[in-house]
């Protein structure tokens, strides 16, 4: 009886624990790596703060295309502009930059097909405007969505969507927009094939040499 009952209660706490795995928001697991990383060793505040989506996390030596700027790269998988909002507390607020640099949405419209430009957009202005309340006086600069070989239906999208941001900052205090979408065009418009790695969606050296050299000049000595 004893062993049924245990054996029960084992059962019971095994699908508990699964379940509250299966709960967790996504990346939960890279902002607790990140709170991790930051208890062994608090980053100096006052840096420029990389946030945002792949292209950022993978940018693994970034620090040494930028020598002479402080970087921190807060960067993480595949996240969308919802996911850097619901999350901006651990990625953001808690370091005091002196600069924050953007870089998502491409994966809001791969995660949704139906999604339009106009509610990306939305989106990049909700995560603006809780920049803006915290910090109205950090510069904030956004770099475009680039155009990922791997993703051609959306690039038209896209293009739409860069330039609606594009134009929201024109009209915004300390801001920028940081165009890389054109550089990394062939002269036929298509996507420069050789900037990629093999999935055609993430970037080689080459590529980030293109970002290096349109970035540099937007970022605070």
């Amino acid at each position: 009886m004893m062993k049924k009952l245990f054996g029960s209660i084992l059962l019971c706490f095994l699908l508990f624990s699964v379940a509250a795995q299966n709960s967790k928001p996504p990346f939960w697991d890279d902002i607790q790596a990140f709170k991790k990383k930051d208890s062994i060793q608090m980053p100096a505040k006052h840096q420029i703060l990389f946030v945002g989506s792949s292209s950022f996390t993978k940018w693994t030596d970034v620090q040494d295309y930028f020598p002479g700027y402080p970087i921190l790269n807060r960067g993480f998988g595949g996240s969308t502009l919802l996911d850097v909002i619901r999350y901006r507390e651990d990625v953001i607020f808690k370091y005091d930059p002196k600069q924050i640099v953007i870089y998502c949405g491409e994966n809001d419209f791969a995660y949704a097909d139906t999604l339009s430009p106009a509610t990306a957009v939305d989106r990049f202005k909700e995560l603006f405007g809780y920049i803006r309340e915290r910090y109205p006086k950090v510069p904030v600069a956004y770099v475009s969505m680039k155009p990922s070989a791997s993703r051609a239906k959306f690039l038209p999208r896209y293009v739409i969507a860069n330039q609606a941001i594009a134009d929201f900052l024109s009209k915004q205090k300390k801001t920028a927009f940081i165009d890389v979408y054109h550089a990394m065009l062939d002269t036929d418009g298509n996507p420069i094939g050789d900037i990629f790695v093999e999935d055609h969606l993430h970037m080689n050296a080459k590529g980030y040499k293109i970002w290096q050299k349109i970035i540099a000049p937007y970022l605070l000595k």
